[in-house]
């Protein structure tokens, strides 16, 4: 009778768990018994491990093995624990010292031959482990994302055999060299490929208005929604948005890449994810893809995927009105929180949300002198009406485009303003916000809380004239009222100003009204 135990990590949502696995052998019929809420993949590695170790040249004990996961209460899902569950076994047996896998954790998966596969979500994973152990052993290719996190030892192995002589007190396990990157694409007479061009805001010409509401946005973090016909540049200037926006910090870019790594859309052998992402699901998109979900492993959705960065949802009314309306949670409390019979998944998704949409079905109701549109009023309303009125109340600016004339095209090829002038007057106007900030949990204007907002940084002494006669008209609800302000900071942030004014109010209103022209 033999008693061993060794270490890995659940993770629930981008939450680590450390997990404790032991591995108990016993006088008994020949079998293998998994508890602690195994999921599907994780009862099936019974029959993985057990030809892992074959395979890789150890013996395989012909007794009753018992392996517990603890906490019991915690559901474990997925096939990252089968190295954990593969050494535990063999100290059990006696075929690794007691104590090798003491203050280690091991994440990878097993394939028959012994070889280990890489898990998603290993960068969260090392994050909890940190504090508790000295080293991690992981597959080769999670490697690099495991070297993310900074004082602890990373182990990388190619195989199970690898990892016993190791522990055996051999020598570290070198994995072999990564293959050389694929040669460039090429194309029809073996012309090498163009990569994708730079995206650059000059290149939205004409539309100054909405240039300038993209700019505002970005520098307070606000959510956008742009009308207009097709071809007036409204995906154009969504796709510029990110290039306005200020490079990830070190604590955004850890989340961020930790969110990618549970998601498994992190490239190996890349760092950490330093620039703000860009997320734009197709209009039949789910409510699982969008907020993040699924039967078995919860994952997160594309609102995740574009936490700190923005969120653009082209064809905004084609979507889903249940989809669209999920996405009211994470605009007010900034995280996606999943519920389940056996357990809670919180994803972060602070992200700024850009609605596109057309004026009406047919797509021509703002088209001058063109084909007349065919749609009814009451067609028009219907189709806009599918983005609730909730949903639009927790947009900040609202923008209507009108088709570009050949002279605004002439005039901003050789005038307008590249992203990396814009980018300046954005990253100046969050440093004055966050100097502003300093000493709050928050960085952003999009981010303070009503009462917050209203307490400790009001506007001008009566400057809210134009916003409480608005208010009286019924034209804005007190969640507006709060994002008016909210904007006009960002307002006078990009101006310079210290505090925001009548006239940033009143630019404000317009923006959240959709009425500046």
């Amino acid at each position: 009778m033999a008693l061993a135990r060794a270490h890995s990590v659940a993770i629930v949502g981008v939450e680590g768990h450390l997990i404790e696995v032991e591995a108990d052998i016993a006088q008994g019929l020949p079998m293998t018994i998994l508890i602690g809420l195994p999921d599907t993949a994780l009862r099936e590695a019974r029959d993985r491990i057990r030809a892992a170790i074959v395979n890789s040249g150890e013996s395989w004990p012909q007794q009753k093995i018992t392996v517990g996961l603890s906490p019991a209460s915690l559901p474990k899902r997925g096939s990252g624990f089968d190295l954990a569950i593969a050494v535990a076994i063999m100290t059990a047996n006696n075929a690794l010292p007691l104590s090798a896998p003491a203050g280690k954790m091991f994440l990878a998966e097993l394939g028959l031959d012994g070889r280990l596969r890489p898990v998603p979500g290993v960068l969260p994973a090392v994050i909890t482990a940190e504090p508790c152990v000295d080293t991690v052993v992981v597959a080769a290719e999670n490697a690099a994302e495991a070297r993310l996190v900074p004082d602890v030892r990373v182990v990388a192995a190619d195989s199970l055999a690898e990892v016993a002589i190791w522990l055996r007190g051999g020598p570290a396990p070198t994995p072999a060299p990564s293959p050389a990157p694929s040669p460039r694409p090429r194309g029809p007479g073996g012309k090498p490929v163009r990569a994708r061009a730079v995206l650059d805001l000059a290149d939205v010409l004409g539309q100054s208005e909405a240039r300038m509401a993209a700019e505002i946005c970005a520098a307070g973090g606000h959510n956008l929604s742009l009308l207009g016909p097709p071809g007036a540049g409204k995906t154009m200037l969504a796709e510029r948005l990110p290039t306005i926006l200020p490079r990830l910090d070190a604590a955004a870019a850890l989340e961020v890449t930790s969110i990618h790594s549970v998601a498994g859309t992190l490239v190996p052998g890349t760092g950490l994810v330093a620039e703000p992402p860009f997320c734009a699901p197709h209009h039949t998109a789910s409510k699982a893809a969008i907020v993040g979900g699924g039967s078995g492993l919860i994952r997160p959705g594309a609102a995740s995927l574009a936490h700190r960065g923005v969120l653009f949802l082209d064809e905004a009314p084609e979507f889903g009105r249940d989809v669209l309306d999920a996405l009211r949670q994470p605009l007010e409390a900034g995280e996606v929180v999943i519920a389940r019979q056996a357990m809670t998944a919180r994803f972060p998704a602070r992200f700024t949300l850009v609605l596109a949409a057309n004026p009406c079905p047919c797509a021509r109701a703002a088209t001058p002198g063109g084909a007349a549109c065919e749609c009814s009023p009451a067609a028009r309303r219907r189709y806009l009406g599918r983005l609730s009125g909730p949903l639009l109340d927790r947009v900040d600016v609202k923008i209507t485009l009108e088709p570009v004339n050949r002279r605004e095209m002439l005039y901003d090829r050789k005038h307008a303003e590249p992203s990396a002038v814009v980018a300046g007057r954005v990253a100046a106007a969050r440093d004055r916000a966050a100097r502003r900030l300093a000493g709050t949990p928050w960085r952003l204007n999009a981010e303070i809380p009503g009462a917050e907002l209203r307490r400790a940084f009001p506007p001008e002494q009566g400057a809210l004239k134009s916003l409480d006669r608005a208010m009286e008209l019924g034209q804005v609800s007190a969640r507006g009222a709060d994002k008016i302000v909210r904007v006009a900071w960002s307002v006078a942030d990009l101006a310079g100003k210290p505090c925001p004014g009548a006239g940033e109010i009143d630019v404000a209103i317009a923006l959240w009204l959709g009425v500046t022209k």
